[in-house]
């Protein structure tokens, strides 16, 4: 499985960095490692406005920061289809500014206002602290989706490795909880389930970039149990209630231990009539979406995903 030569040039350019493994290194060294990753991306798209805030959960009132990203409208353009992103870094780093690109480009190229949210990180708040805030996100939006341009009848989310996890999740849980609709879930190489045992996990155990072992690093610091792996909030692809979920793009990476999972995941759905549209991007790795700054191919990739989201709601 062969890499793409953008990509095998870029991941040969980071290994002669050095520093230990992944798994190795403490939580703090882990999240400058991701902040450093945003630097690959490239130069920001612009967009219209782009505005800081927080939100209150209605549970217990905490306060969850989220940047809202608005397209370029007429002045008097009708309320426009809402976005919610959730950032990857395996639920234990990643923040507004880790991949602003990613919501820039999906914000420019859809037309939709773009949600992006700072969920609770783990190992300080472990599960369900990131999967309870993607909730509130998702209510607090439909709530308030007048109050910033938006139409709380048309919702997408849109999640990156764990945040595709988060993505996948909230589908299910807004459908099982009477929640608000979604009118597309965009997946992009999602980790789906903890107890995948599949062939890509031991065809790439050692990556690139995202190795077995530091998978099972970030399982260890999300989840405080192992009976937790069986929540469907962490395990969406265990979920038997699948049918009545909304449409979903799903895109794989060839050279990834979480390909198969998401795979299974894209076939599982298609079996209980849901619409999937399954993209498996040849010669990518985990993380693809993250090198937009000299990468053709991640760069092509975020924007069909981008695009589908604006095919949703024409």
């Amino acid at each position: 499985m062969p890499l793409d030569p953008q990509i095998e040039i870029l991941l040969e350019q980071l290994a002669a960095r050095g520093g230990p493994a992944p798994e190795s290194r403490t939580v703090a060294e882990n999240r400058a490692a991701g902040r450093a990753f945003a630097a690959l991306a490239g130069d920001p798209e612009p967009v219209a406005d782009v505005r800081d805030t927080t939100i209150t959960a209605v549970d217990d009132g905490r306060s969850i920061p989220v940047r809202v990203y608005r397209p370029a409208t007429e002045p008097d353009a009708a309320p426009l289809p809402v976005t919610l992103f959730f950032h990857g870094g395996g639920w234990v780093f990643g923040d507004l500014d880790t991949q602003d690109h990613i919501a820039r480009t999906v914000t420019a190229r859809s037309g939709t206002i773009v949600v992006s949210v700072d969920y609770r990180l783990a190992p300080e708040h472990p599960f369900p602290a990131a999967s309870d805030d993607a909730y509130a996100a998702l209510t607090w939006v439909a709530d308030n989706a007048a109050g910033f341009g938006g139409d709380a009848e048309r919702i997408a989310v849109f999640g990156e490795s764990a945040g595709g996890n988060l993505a996948a999740a909230l589908a299910q849980q807004s459908l099982r909880r009477g929640g608000p609709r979604i009118t597309l879930q965009v997946l992009a190489y999602p980790a789906v389930d903890r107890f995948d045992d599949s062939p890509s996990m031991y065809e790439h155990a050692t990556g690139p970039v995202l190795s077995r072992s530091y998978l099972e690093w970030f399982w260890g610091a999300y989840l405080s149990s192992p009976d937790q792996g069986a929540d469907p909030r962490v395990s969406p692809a265990r979920s038997d209630a699948l049918a009545g979920l909304p449409p979903a793009v799903i895109a794989t990476a060839e050279n990834d231990p979480l390909r198969d999972q998401a795979d299974r995941y894209a076939r599982r759905l298609a079996d209980a009539g849901v619409p999937v549209q399954h993209l498996p991007v040849e010669g990518a790795v985990h993380g693809l979406l993250s090198f937009t700054g000299s990468v053709q191919l991640s760069r092509d990739v975020l924007d069909q995903l981008a695009d589908t989201v604006a095919t949703a709601f024409r």
